[in-house]
């Protein structure tokens, strides 16, 4: 079989290379700290969208620095309180999914949200405010301000507090809350996991924001990572820095995440993937001490596989 990365034996013992700052478990603990002491002023608006089984809202939260987050949210009519949830997540630059995208967690008579990233492709603010560059990408943003203003750092934070905030609903079982996603959405779907540790069940997807250091040196800072090279071109061309920018992407990189997860995990990967590297999907995956199974897929890049959305339904069901 072809390889773009590591044989599949060597990438279930890979442990990662980009650094783990000596503060981290710190910086999290006082991001966590920021984020509840934050007013979240969440409302839930109906929306324009209805169905004779479901009813659907706009919900709003406010999150680190002010700015206001936006999800859709859905709970099933007629269904037994409290029950089950699940959080989904999107890819890089993107938006939520569809209000049709909710329809199949009511399916099984769950409750179901979807957030926008702040500053990406939704509704979600992006308040800005970091010295350096705000072009290329949101993994550099704030990377020239201290470590607090990575964009990441408050990204994560608003999915934790959308799965807390879902957790809180008065229909919804808080023990009994997954969270998914695919690329972006599968790192945030960890990053959610490990921040907010009640989450039951979390099933990721070729996640992204996984062992930077890694995806430069395999050279396949393109695509998603492209803005690694852009910062280094622009603004580090000698690489002085080096060892201090992946130091500090390091506060930011989910595989130093991944050992708070509790959730019982569902990784999918494709071994082809030139997007996400197989390795930096299995740097954070290997660090994951809860219970967890891994799909692979060998012929598959940076797609998404017939049948694995089945897969994925079938492992939130039983939550």
């Amino acid at each position: 079989m072809p390889l773009i990365d590591m044989p599949l034996e060597q990438l279930k013992e890979y442990r990662g290379r980009n650094p783990r700052p000596n503060d981290f478990d710190d910086f999290w603990d006082r991001a966590l700290a920021e984020m509840r002491a934050v007013e979240a002023r969440f409302e839930v608006i109906p929306a324009s969208f209805q169905t004779g089984f479901a009813d659907f809202y706009e919900l709003y939260f406010t999150g680190i620095g002010g700015a206001r987050v936006r999800a859709k949210y859905a709970r099933p009519k007629n269904v037994k309180e409290p029950h089950p949830a699940v959080v989904t997540f999107h890819g890089y630059s993107g938006r939520g999914d569809d209000w049709t995208g909710l329809i199949q967690w009511l399916s099984l008579g769950f409750s179901a949200a979807s957030m926008d990233c702040r500053g990406q492709g939704g509704i979600s603010e992006d308040v800005g405010g970091v010295k350096g560059t705000t072009f290329k990408g949101h993994i550099i943003r704030g990377l020239d301000d201290i470590a607090e203003k990575l964009l990441y750092r408050s990204i994560y934070c608003d999915c934790c507090q959308i799965v807390n905030i879902i957790m809180n609903m008065s229909e919804v079982d808080g023990d009994r809350v997954g969270v998914a996603g695919w690329s972006q959405g599968g790192g945030l779907t960890l990053a959610a996991a490990a921040l907010e540790p009640r989450v039951k069940k979390a099933a990721t997807f070729e996640p992204f924001l996984s062992d930077y250091l890694r995806v430069w040196e395999m050279d396949l800072d393109e695509g998603a990572y492209e803005e690694l090279k852009y910062y280094f071109k622009s603004f580090d061309p000698l690489h002085e820095r080096h060892e201090q920018v992946f130091n500090r992407l390091g506060y930011i990189d989910i595989q130093h995440l991944a050992k708070r997860i509790r959730a019982e995990v569902l990784m999918g990967t494709g071994l082809m993937d030139r997007i996400c590297p197989p390795s930096t999907q299995f740097a954070a995956y290997n660090k994951i001490q809860s219970k967890k199974s891994v799909l692979i897929y060998p012929d598959f890049g940076h797609e998404w596989p017939p049948g694995h959305g089945d897969r994925v339904f079938n492992f939130m069901s039983t939550l």
